[in-house]
């Protein structure tokens, strides 16, 4: 990739002008037309999509997607309480998460909806709201992702009811007057309609011994080509070959549910940047590599230290002047030797430099595929630094600030003196 997705060169050096350096950076059309996409999947019986907020949950993004016409997915109570706090209605979030949170009991009072993960949670649940309907998440036994860490489904995953478990299931709902209504399961991060499709039929042989669902969510995890050599998800093959299998399901079954997604990384991802400045080019001689130094790195960005994640990386020149192609790899500024943007793809002990101009002091440089568990799955104030700002790039392309940088005394506020 020679240019970055949604910003130009003059863009970048204006934002890091305006707000300083590093700075994440978010194209609301980019985002509004992932929503579109999103709100157009194939369905048979309605459809509802939530975005899984754990994503990129700041608010104002929130909100855009909300106005837009999507839901909340929450992975904990916090995150339900951080959407309340940003204005979204309670019963447009659903909460499933691997922990219970301790206001439950008022999160469903104020009409958030929740999902129970495991037979624990579905007995607290039950204890405190017996005789109402619930959401039970299910292992099928089948899970796909790029990585064993971004599958979320099978006999390696801890997410959900293990699907052998359903007499349990309902040994604690009969206990608690519970009645079992929605569905749902999630296999990982994958694009494979054919994967897609023999996990819906999993999922909808697990619902046809479950007499009143009526929803069923079969999650998120749509893979999103950052580079070019990726494939994204095609969101409509993918909803045209689950279209049948819904139909044959009510003729079976005398039931028409509704379907659920829950999309983070396709709604996000590429409508984001991270925007950063070389502070320093290094090499070690002739048998090593050369080195470019930015001011960011996990701080902002971990998923290349924890997955050998891939993002399209782009130079920027502070001045006019021709520049050469070399091959550097990117360090971040952290005191850690597995802070590299630049690993092999999928092994995060790896190297693999990239070729980019010549670097100089002063430069900047643009992380694409920044929007999407960059910001909100940092290693957030490792070595002190502080959570950098993030800027929203408007249709009419003004732009608005939608997180003021963190300062040191806000890093520190918490401890006790």
């Amino acid at each position: 990739m020679t240019e970055a997705p949604f910003l130009t060169p003059k863009q970048a050096l204006a934002l890091r002008e305006a707000h300083g350096s590093p700075v994440f950076i978010y194209d609301e059309a980019r985002l509004l037309n992932q929503a579109d996409a999103c709100l157009a999947f194939p369905h048979a019986f309605g459809l509802t999509v939530r975005y899984a907020m754990k994503a990129l949950p700041t608010a104002a993004i929130l909100r855009l997607f909300n106005r837009r016409g999507l839901h909340i997915d929450a992975s904990s109570g916090y995150e339900a309480g951080r959407a309340m706090m940003a204005g979204i209605p309670a019963d447009y979030i659903q909460i499933t998460a691997q922990q219970l949170p301790d206001d439950l009991d008022e999160l469903v009072r104020r009409g958030v909806r929740f999902t129970a993960c495991s037979l624990h949670q579905l007995r607290t649940y039950g204890a405190l709201f017996p005789n109402t309907p619930v959401s039970v998440r299910i292992n099928p036994g089948l899970g796909t992702g790029h990585s064993n860490r971004t599958n979320v489904g099978g006999p390696s995953s801890s997410f959900g009811i293990w699907h052998e478990h359903l007499d349990e299931v309902y040994a604690v709902a009969a206990e608690f007057g519970l009645r079992i209504t929605g569905m749902h399961t999630h296999i990982g991060s994958g694009g494979d309609p054919e994967v897609w499709v023999r996990c819906a039929r999993m999922s909808l042989a697990i619902a046809a011994h479950m007499p009143e669902v009526t929803r069923l969510s079969l999650g998120g995890g749509y893979k999103v080509a950052r580079m070019d050599n990726e494939v994204s998800a095609d969101l409509e093959s993918i909803g045209a070959r689950l279209l049948p299998e819904f139909d044959a399901f009510a003729q079976a079954h005398g039931r028409k549910l509704h379907l659920e997604i829950e999309p983070g990384t396709f709604l996000v991802a590429n409508a984001g940047a991270l925007v950063c400045t070389v502070m320093d080019v290094v090499d070690t001689g002739a048998e090593g590599y050369r080195f470019i130094k930015v001011d960011a790195g996990m701080t902002e960005i971990l998923r290349p230290s924890i997955y050998g994640a891939q993002h399209p990386i782009h130079l920027v020149p502070a001045d006019d002047t021709p520049r050469e192609r070399r091959d550097y790899l990117i360090a971040g500024h952290c005191c850690e030797s597995g802070d590299i943007l630049t690993p092999e793809p999928g092994n995060p002990e790896g190297l693999l430099p990239r070729s980019l101009p010549e670097a100089r002091i002063g430069d900047a440089l643009i992380v694409g595929g920044a929007g999407a568990y960059c910001a909100s799955m940092a290693s957030k104030n490792y070595n002190a630094y502080p959570e950098c700002p993030e800027v929203l790039l408007r249709r009419d392309g003004g732009m608005d600030l939608i997180r003021h940088r963190q300062t040191l005394e806000q890093v520190v506020q918490n401890e006790v003196r």
